[in-house]
């Protein structure tokens, strides 16, 4: 399953994926992992989850990144959550909106292979999401 946080820098997206992850990892069997674009909040995370600081890795492009995100759950089986935190800088699609959609129809059969959710925070406003994303969207700030 792909969740989505939609809404416009500086509404409140990472402060509630950070409310999101920290109350999931207490009811979580598995492992959970935050992909972010920093080790900024490194601290108000619990310390069960696994921070991935997206910034330390030369990804170039979305396909990288989708290749990117297959490669930290290969490593780890047991992963049953991951938050993307700031997700069009992470996946390098804040120049080319036009593939968002498709981007996160990959992570949807990622998600139903591999059995993980993923928890999507990016900037943008719910009207500007393609008309196939909007069943996702967990929530609009």
């Amino acid at each position: 399953m792909v969740q989505l946080i939609v809404g416009q820098k500086g509404k409140g997206k990472t402060k509630y994926i950070l409310d999101k992850v920290n109350n999931a990892v207490k009811e979580a069997n598995g492992s959970i992992v935050y992909l972010d674009k920093s080790s900024k909040h490194m601290l108000e995370l619990n310390n069960k989850i696994r921070l991935v600081d997206g910034s330390s890795f030369p990804l170039k492009n979305s396909d990288e990144f989708v290749g990117f995100v297959c490669g930290i759950i290969s490593q780890n089986r047991d992963i049953e959550q991951m938050y993307l935190d700031g997700f069009l800088k992470l996946a390098r699609l804040e120049d080319h909106h036009e593939m968002i959609t498709d981007c996160i129809k990959q992570l949807d059969q990622i998600s139903s292979l591999f059995h993980v959710d993923f928890i999507i925070s990016m900037s943008m406003e719910k009207s500007e999401l393609d008309p196939d994303l909007q069943d996702k969207i967990l929530l609009a700030l």
